[in-house]
């Protein structure tokens, strides 16, 4: 195993099984950069923490089932199952938070992590389906407008 699967082994246990706002700050390089479907491009160590914090209050005891684990060079990459219940707010794009639905979820996703020469994460690009992540929360209307 090479130093960009450790790096990102290590970053899903803080954002799963120990959930660890300190280790994952540790893990990103200080003008990390991360892309997400939620928020967009975001940039810097403190902001990227800041994403995860959000995510690990609203699914506080959450898990990540492994499909697939690859390491090319310096990026890993994983897909697999995020899941877990939704007992925290949820912070919204805009600032705003709505409260726990208590919904179960199981979201399929897929994360690229390119580490620096000092281990840390330059780069992250995280790809989930929104729509289906809204949906399992309940948060979509019933039926959509014609």
């Amino acid at each position: 195993m090479g130093q960009a699967r450790d790096v990102m082994d290590r970053l899903t246990e803080a954002l799963t099984t120990n959930q660890d706002l300190k280790v994952i700050a540790e893990l990103y390089a200080a003008d990390a950069v991360a892309f997400t479907p939620d928020e967009g491009e975001i940039h810097g160590r403190d902001n990227i923490v800041e994403y995860w914090r959000h995510m690990t209050e609203a699914v506080p005891e959450a898990t990540f089932e492994t499909v697939y684990s690859y390491e090319i060079g310096d990026t890993a990459v994983d897909e697999g199952f995020f899941s877990g219940r939704n007992t925290g707010p949820l912070v919204l794009p805009s600032g705003e938070s709505l409260p726990a639905t208590q919904k179960e979820i199981r979201v399929r996703g897929v994360d690229f992590a390119t580490v620096d020469a000092d281990g840390r994460i330059a780069s992250y690009r995280l790809y989930f389906d929104q729509m289906d992540f809204l949906g399992q929360l309940g948060l979509l209307p019933e039926e959509l407008p014609a």
